[in-house]
C-alpha cells in the first residue's frame, strides 16, 4: 500500500513540473509574440528577402507565438499547437539562422547565429515532444 501511495506521489509531481514547464515555455512565447508586435522594425530584418508581405511575415509569428501560449495554457490543441510551433521553429532553422551561420564572415557572429540554430532546434524538439505527449501533459 505504501508503495501504490509513493508512486501515486511520485507521478503526481511529474506531472506538475510538466505543466510548470509547458507554462513557461508559454509565457516566453507570450513574451516573444508581444515583442513581435511592438517591435515590428527589430524583427523585420531576420524575414528572408526571397519571401513577400515583408513585415506581415513578423505580425504573423507574432500572433503564432501568442496564438500557440494560450492553447498550452489553457490546455486546448495542445497537439496541433505544438505541432505548429515545431514548424515556425524549424524553419527559422532552415531559412534564417542556417543561411546566415553559413554567410557570416566574423566568428562572433557565426557563433550567435550557430546558438540560434541549436537554441529554436532544441525548442522545437520540446514542442515535438509535447505533440506526442499531448494527451498525458
Amino acid at each position: 500500500m505504501l508503495n501504490l501511495v509513493t508512486l501515486n506521489a511520485c507521478v503526481m509531481k511529474e506531472q506538475t513540473l510538466s505543466r510548470i514547464a509547458v507554462i513557461i515555455l508559454a509565457i516566453v512565447l507570450i513574451a516573444f509574440g508581444i515583442y513581435h508586435f511592438l517591435h515590428p522594425d527589430n524583427m523585420i530584418g531576420y524575414v528572408p528577402n526571397f519571401l513577400p508581405g515583408g513585415k506581415i511575415w513578423v505580425y504573423l509569428v507574432g500572433a503564432a507565438f501568442i496564438i500557440v501560449a494560450i492553447a498550452l495554457i489553457l490546455h486546448k490543441r495542445v497537439k496541433i499547437a505544438s505541432y505548429i510551433l515545431a514548424i515556425i521553429l524549424f524553419s527559422f532553422v532552415l531559412l534564417i539562422h542556417l543561411p546566415n551561420y553559413v554567410n557570416a564572415g566574423d566568428i562572433d557572429l557565426k557563433q550567435q547565429h550557430l546558438i540560434s540554430i541549436l537554441k529554436d532546434s532544441a525548442i522545437a524538439a520540446f514542442a515535438l515532444y509535447l505533440a506526442a505527449n499531448a494527451q498525458k501533459i
